[in-house]
């Protein structure tokens, strides 16, 4: 039972996260990221849930074109130039081209974790000044360093979720009765 079913105020509206615990943050994910693929076979890390997802490498190929283009990119482009336009990305394109599904998950994940390592330390480096430079995005507008941060985190949760999720789909049909244990 949840506090606030017990009749307990909603919690408030936490601060901004700093620089060093979005980085924390991104880091974590790596570690979670390691473990998913050393633990996945090829073919697993290949196998697409339904028509149309992304197998387990397409999502790491996702998160890396997310870092160079979306976040360590655009945050970068903000800090030189500031208040830049920036244009969307077709990401489903992207994905068609990089051909990810081809490759070896140990492959993608070392290419992602190079650039993670780039992005945690410039994460880490940031100044408290820095972190209200803004750009101006074609299809959401104006986004901040800050905004972009904890976009990140949340989008690094979410993309981690549907590597889950997909190894998720890959145990279900072969729980037996046991897949009534999620029902309750």
């Amino acid at each position: 039972m949840s506090l606030s079913s017990q009749g307990a105020p909603p919690p408030s509206t936490p601060g901004p996260l700093a620089p060093a615990a979005v980085a924390a943050l991104l880091e974590s994910t790596c570690a979670l990221i390691e473990g998913e693929i050393g633990a996945l076979s090829e073919d697993d890390a290949r196998w697409h849930p339904a028509p149309g997802e992304w197998c387990v490498n397409e999502v790491l190929g996702h998160m890396i074109e997310s870092e160079k283009r979306g976040f360590f990119g655009r945050i970068t482009r903000t800090l030189e130039q500031g208040g830049q336009f920036e244009e969307p990305w077709d990401q489903i394109a992207v994905a068609r081209e990089r051909r990810d599904c081809e490759r070896m998950a140990s492959s993608l994940f070392m290419e992602w974790m190079g650039i993670r390592h780039r992005s945690v330390e410039m994460v880490k480096g940031l100044r408290p000044d820095q972190l209200g430079r803004t750009c101006r995005h074609g299809k959401v507008g104006e986004l901040s360093v800050g905004d972009l941060l904890h976009e990140w985190v949340h989008h690094d949760r979410n993309h981690t979720r549907q590597l889950l999720a997909n190894v998720q789909a890959r145990a279900w049909p072969h729980m037996g009765n046991a897949q009534k244990f999620t029902g309750e």
